[in-house]
């Protein structure tokens, strides 16, 4: 699944502070392989060069 601007993402990387955080996409960027890494932002912060599969879309609320 790819993501565009703007999506609410959950980041799965053990190794990050955001590990488990909902943020949002503020960068795609396309690397020369052809794959996509993002910039997420978060409260706290942002981490950049995520790839594809650090990535969920966040669950949804209808409120």
């Amino acid at each position: 699944m790819s993501f565009e601007k703007d999506d609410t993402v959950v980041l799965n990387d053990k190794h990050s502070e955001f590990d488990g955080q909902e943020g949002t996409v503020t960068q795609v960027m396309e690397t020369m392989f052809g794959d996509a890494t993002y910039t997420v932002s978060f409260e706290d912060g942002q981490e950049t060069g995520v790839p594809e599969d650090q990535l969920e879309a966040a669950e949804e609320d209808d409120a």
